[in-house]
């Protein structure tokens, strides 16, 4: 166990897992833990997030559960609630929903588009836009969305690569608003991570990451 996020509250989206191992945010959400900070896992799936709770319990971490689907901005305000009820405030908020597409233009439907869209960007909207004034209040704070090297590379993932690129737009209208309010945003673009979502995918995930 480390200190560098003592006495600090923390929120993870997509806290869990789909399937067997790691995935981004369920590493985020031990790690933060193993650091010091109180994590509240958020998951849509609460089994998923209760298993990560129970990891970071097994080591001797404090964190909760929550089940929310933050693609609704309402649920994005319970979850930030949920967070200040519990430990009487909020310091971080790690984005890290997302989903995956792997089709090119012309196979791209308008409703994959819009679900891409939705869940790997609109999120991250919705739920920094939630935590501001719990931000706000505690006179600081900081934002992590996971982005994606597929953002700055030209390939196939129409769809999914639009989203990720969006994010660090985002990100850096975001970071010039808030940053004088002690607020810092900053986006992580990490490339291919055997995770169970692109371990689901089996061989059509060793193409371009």
């Amino acid at each position: 166990m480390g200190d560098r996020l003592r006495g600090k509250i923390a929120i993870v989206t997509g806290a869990g897992s789909r399937g067997p191992g790691l995935g981004n945010g369920k590493a985020a959400a031990i790690l933060f833990a193993r650091e010091g900070a109180r994590v509240l896992c958020v998951d849509q799936a609460p089994e998923r997030a209760e298993e990560t709770v129970g990891l970071i319990r097994a080591e001797g971490g404090e964190a909760a559960a929550h089940a929310a689907n933050v693609t609704r901005a309402d649920e994005c305000r319970a979850m930030i609630q949920a967070a200040v009820a519990r430990w009487g405030g909020l310091d971080v908020l790690h984005n890290n929903v997302g989903i995956e597409s792997r089709k090119e233009l012309l196979e791209t439907t308008e409703a994959e588009w819009d679900r891409v869209i939705e869940v790997d960007l609109k999120t991250v909207f919705l739920a920094t836009q939630a935590a501001v004034p719990a931000f706000l209040a505690r006179g600081g704070g900081s934002v992590i969305c996971v982005s994606s090297i597929a953002g700055h590379r030209g390939h196939g993932r129409t769809a999914y690569a639009a989203a990720k690129a969006g994010i660090e737009g985002l990100v850096r209208s975001i970071a010039v608003q808030l940053g004088p309010k002690g607020v810092r945003i900053n986006a992580i673009a990490p490339g291919m991570v055997w995770t169970p979502m692109v371990a689901s995918m089996g061989e059509e995930a060793l193409g371009s990451p």
